[in-house]
């Protein structure tokens, strides 16, 4: 008997989650896997952020439950960096602090589409866009950029996939999966576009900010016009490798950040106590130990883009931030070994897998079907082995 609702039957299981599931099975039974496919930080939360936790258990006033938006003085740490890093005027009120990004699209999303509401999302994209999007009852209307372009879609493409449905568009920059960042130039033209539209809702999920390599990063919501329409989702998870203590948080229009609390009133209540106090030390302390890992991941990204570039048939481009790499891998589409076709890149990723002990994530799941993802969060050995280890398994197809 299966008595689950259609809203679950329907609702397609996280790739990347499914693939680490299945690399620690294979991890389990003793085989040397190497995981290229969580987007997870290899680092440690810093020490000082760790003591600050520390501190508010000894302290001994955080257990009771928090208000469910967040601690005031969160809220109030969080509205002065956005006013300090990011130039946008969201005050403590228009602020919710959630059980990570994640938490924060979602309640977001819930919050603002009906049924039938369509819901612009560029691609390649995060795998649960999708996802909340379909929870919520609304549809997804994918509007791609090609590796030429650095996997971003244009604002022209923007404008020629909205209709009287349109309810909202969705990004990220720094992008999971292609670590592609927009210019202000490119915001700002996508803004232009929106400007006859006011009535679409823009969510920028910038939860890689700190994680880039080139010119200083950008929100759309500083553009003259767009704060009052736009949700800027950040958290702690990547810049400050915080995955575990799950905090996030939106700025976002008075209206919209009550029901989005509203709505986590009802579902979880407020984010760990606990957590939201290191994640204050982390935005009130010093932001070495972060600039310090991105400097690492930048070392990564130099050596990983140039051991990929040595795979014959691999198209890889440098991306701006982020941590992970998109290769185009169409090339060895229909080759086979032993009997099997790598039919597209999910069976590339599964053969990646089983014959190279090496995990990554098919495009198709990010809304490419010619490309794989590798995160490159993982130390310097085990990416020179894990990329060997694929590159001599794509040589035995053919």
């Amino acid at each position: 008997m299966d008595l689950r609702s259609e809203r679950i039957k329907n609702m397609a299981e996280s790739a990347t989650l499914a693939m680490a599931a299945k690399a620690r099975e294979l991890k389990q039974q003793g085989v040397d896997v190497i995981s290229l496919s969580l987007g997870e930080p290899d680092f440690k939360t810093p020490k000082h952020i760790q003591e600050g936790a520390k501190a508010a258990i000894d302290e001994g006033k955080y257990f009771a439950y928090p208000p469910v938006n967040g601690y005031l003085d969160l809220r109030e740490a969080i509205s002065a960096k956005f006013k300090k890093e990011n130039n946008l005027d969201y005050a403590p009120d228009q602020i919710v602090v959630s059980n990570g990004a994640k938490q924060s699209i979602a309640n977001t999303f819930l919050a603002l589409l009906d049924p039938g509401d369509e819901v612009i999302v560029f691609s390649p994209y995060w795998v649960s866009y999708s996802a909340l999007v379909e929870l919520a009852e609304g549809k997804c209307v994918f509007v791609g950029g090609g590796i030429e372009n650095e996997f971003k879609p244009t604002a022209a493409q923007l404008k020629a996939a909205i209709t009287d449905k349109t309810k909202a568009l969705i990004f990220s920059s720094p992008c999971n999966p292609t670590g592609s960042v927009f210019t202000k130039e490119e915001l700002e033209e996508i803004a232009a576009v929106l400007k006859d539209y006011p009535n679409i809702v823009v969510l920028s999920d910038e939860i890689y900010e700190l994680i880039n390599y080139g010119e200083k990063h950008y929100s759309i919501g500083a553009i003259d016009g767009m704060i009052d329409r736009t949700v800027t989702i950040n958290g702690f998870a990547k810049g400050f490798a915080m995955t575990g203590w799950r905090v996030g948080y939106i700025g976002a229009p008075l209206w919209l950040a009550k029901a989005a609390s509203k709505i986590q009133g009802q579902i979880t209540s407020a984010n760990c106590s606990i957590a939201q106090r290191a994640a204050l030390t982390a935005l009130t302390s010093d932001y070495e130990p972060s600039y310090e890992m991105v400097k690492e991941y930048r070392s990564r990204r130099e050596m990983v883009h140039g051991l990929l570039s040595e795979i014959p048939g691999v198209e890889v481009n440098m991306p701006g931030g982020a941590f992970y790499f998109f290769p185009n891998v169409s090339s060895y589409f229909g080759k086979s070994v032993n009997g099997k076709t790598i039919a597209n890149a999910t069976d590339l990723s599964l053969y990646i897998l089983e014959d190279a002990n090496v995990s990554v994530v098919t495009g198709d799941a990010f809304g490419d079907p010619n490309c794989i993802r590798m995160s490159y969060a993982a130390s310097v050995d085990e990416l020179k082995t894990a990329i060997a280890r694929i590159k001599e398994s794509l040589a035995k197809l053919s």
